[in-house]
């Protein structure tokens, strides 16, 4: 990411300006962030006008003479090429859900925590970067596989970069992309009390298209695992919201899952999406339980079932795209599910990265020179212990 990205933050509240300037010293001292400040939304489009280098706008929704959701408006239409983060109540859907159809990028809510606002002023800035670069290169397409690179492109950079690595538990997380689909997508969400939600999930179609969808997709799931909770009622949330307008009739396949370290506890709701495999610290496997649940984005009127499983210290949950199951060979065999148990079961606990190389480098032996043709994804968790 290149230096000096100028970053305005619009906050009535006093206390925010010098707890920002200190919070984000170092990256102010590198010059990797510089920040302007305004207290409404009509001192930030002044500031705005007054800095044309400002890249990022990060916005309370709740300010007097103009608020967070007006402004949101004014800056989608009048400067395109800047990316919006709003700043919510925690579980305010229906801001949330006003702020994402007004242009806004993602959201960040209060309390606020600077770790996650870090993550996703970079997330933001990366693919703001993106997008520019796929500005830059429009003239030059000459083929659709310069577009779906493109597609790739936008599809990376809203994909997690860290991941927990705590005393309890850890993941990791990974995506290889085809060289002409652009729509899987994972995540990792902190929840309240400790929880934290892992997703994967899985957009129909190919291209730019796919990848925008996706996109929409992810940042919908995000809200509603903020807002809503439970793994059902996130994925009906979610597939209501798809459904709205989804005059392409596009779909996405989704697992949501969330984690208590503090029991063990792993509960999941499945969108038309492959079964987790548990990976017990023996070697041995389970594919956990379908629960009912269709396709998202299709059917607004949709039931989602949750189911709950424990997971025992040394345990794996190794959630996937169906790229990784259906990778075929020249002979025209599936990589399957027995494959996956194999690896599971051919050396002993190892970390959730290790894991997931394992996975991948057997997928790529067992390809050999026949095309990816699906993006293959991966998202492990690791339960190393149970208990507050």
């Amino acid at each position: 990411m290149d230096p000096s990205h100028k970053i305005l933050v619009v906050d009535d509240e006093p206390d925010l300006e010098p707890l920002m300037l200190q919070r984000m010293r170092r990256e102010i001292r590198s010059g990797k962030y510089s920040f302007v400040f305004a207290q409404n939304g009509i001192e930030a489009l002044q500031r705005l006008g007054e800095h044309e280098d400002i890249e990022l706008v990060l916005s309370d929704i709740n300010m007097p003479q103009m608020d967070g959701l007006t402004l949101l408006g004014q800056v989608s239409s009048a400067f395109p090429n800047i990316r919006c983060v709003i700043i919510s109540a925690y579980g305010d859907m229906k801001n949330i859900r006003t702020a994402m159809n007004r242009g806004a990028f993602d959201f960040v809510t209060k309390p606020l925590n600077f770790e996650d606002i870090q993550v996703t002023i970079e997330r933001a800035l990366r693919h703001l970067e993106e997008w520019r670069n796929a500005l830059s290169s429009r003239d030059k397409l000459v083929a659709l596989e310069h577009e779906l690179g493109i597609a790739g492109r936008i599809q990376q950079a809203i994909l997690p970069t860290e991941f927990p690595d705590e005393p309890k538990f850890q993941a990791f997380g990974s995506m290889e992309p085809a060289r002409d689909v652009g729509g899987d997508f994972f995540d990792v969400i902190r929840l309240n009390n400790d929880r934290v939600g892992f997703a994967v999930a899985d957009v129909s179609g190919k291209g730019v298209s796919a990848a925008l969808f996706m996109m929409a997709s992810r940042t919908l799931l995000k809200g509603a695992a903020i807002g809503v909770g439970e793994p059902g009622a996130v994925l009906e949330e979610v597939n209501h919201l798809l459904s709205e307008r989804n005059d392409t009739m596009m779909f996405v396949t989704i697992l949501y899952a969330v984690y208590d370290p503090n029991t063990g506890g792993l509960t999941y709701s499945n969108g038309g999406h492959p079964p987790p495999l548990v990976v017990h610290k023996d070697g041995s496997s389970t594919l956990l339980p379908l629960t009912d649940g269709v396709i998202l984005g299709i059917m607004p009127d949709a039931q989602f079932e949750e189911k709950v499983v424990t997971l025992s210290p040394g345990d794996m949950v190794f959630f996937y795209t169906d790229g990784v199951t259906e990778a075929m060979n020249e002979h025209d065999e599936e990589f399957g599910v027995n494959r996956l148990r194999d690896i599971a079961g051919s050396s002993g606990p190892r970390s959730p990265k290790d894991f997931n190389l394992a996975v991948m480098a057997a997928i790529k032996e067992f390809a050999g020179m026949t095309p990816q043709f699906d993006d293959i994804t991966c998202l492990t968790l690791h339960c190393s212990e149970v208990g507050s």
